[in-house]
């Protein structure tokens, strides 16, 4: 048995010891986006800290604890907090809730984070669905051994989002009314924000940049899951108009942004 495999399976007992709810759906909510958890018809709340080897969060505007219950007729457990590289945490470590959710039975992810717009055409406030990404955090959760009972050696990693969650996630804002851009997501460490010259490398093959989500998703392919990832644009990133970041508009736009992502996250869990 792997270091990995023990983990997990304690985690696993631990969780079973509270709730015996076996999700369909796990989701990841991003900063400032945590508003959909409260529309979740909660059976139990598991605190971080209650789960082996799970992490805390640190980051102030994460709540650390999972919450299990029904949305959109469809058992899920969400995460109310996630985990970050520039945490200090390995990505091992980050992707871990991953293999949790795994575990306890969910097949979907649907996966959400708040980063910056360099597409000239995004605006704060926008969604974006996540077509591809770009790891360039310099970090991959499968390093070290292998357990095969769990995922592939070498998992294809050609259309990490499921192009069918994409496409019902397009006639979903389209029904709703809500507006939506598609295109590429790329992951760096943080947590400082990016030079006006990173700006102009990044922008030449991403639309959006941000600090998170790659490692989860990068986890959940390798567990077979299938995954559909919504980005909040919070800020224009574009080098030639760049001003000076303020972290308190980021998450006030993310705020007011939330309601969209909720209403869409959850009109696709309905869907699916």
């Amino acid at each position: 048995m792997t270091e990995l495999k023990a983990e997990v399976e304690e985690a696993l007992a631990a969780v079973r010891g509270i709730t015996k709810l076996q999700p369909q759906v796990a989701i990841i909510l991003g900063t400032g986006l945590g508003a959909l958890a409260g529309e979740i018809q909660a059976e139990a709340v598991v605190p971080y800290g209650r789960i082996p080897h799970m992490p805390l969060s640190t980051v102030e505007t994460h709540q650390g604890e999972m919450v299990f219950g029904t949305l959109g007729g469809k058992k899920v457990v969400a995460m109310k907090g996630r985990f970050h590289l520039y945490e200090g945490y390995s990505a091992r470590q980050v992707a871990f809730p991953v293999r949790v959710m795994r575990a306890l039975g969910a097949e979907f992810l649907m996966i959400s984070n708040a980063c910056g717009g360099m597409n000239r055409q995004y605006r704060p406030g926008d969604l974006m669905i996540i077509e591809d990404h770009i790891n360039l955090q310099g970090a991959n959760p499968l390093v070290g051994p292998n357990d095969d009972s769990r995922g592939p050696r070498w998992p294809d990693m050609s259309r990490p989002y499921d192009p069918e969650l994409i496409a019902l996630a397009e006639q979903a804002a389209f029904d709703l009314r809500v507006r939506v851009q598609k295109g590429v997501y790329v992951a760096v460490t943080g947590p400082n924000l990016e030079t006006r010259a990173e700006y102009r490398m990044l922008s030449q093959f991403a639309d959006v940049v941000g600090m998170s989500t790659v490692p989860e998703v990068i986890a959940a392919v390798h567990a077979s899951m299938r995954v559909l990832g919504i980005s909040v644009v919070t800020d224009e990133c574009v080098a030639d108009r760049l001003k000076p970041a303020d972290v308190r508009e980021i998450i006030r736009v993310a705020g007011e942004a939330e309601p969209k992502l909720t209403k869409l996250m959850a009109e696709v869990i309905r869907r699916i």
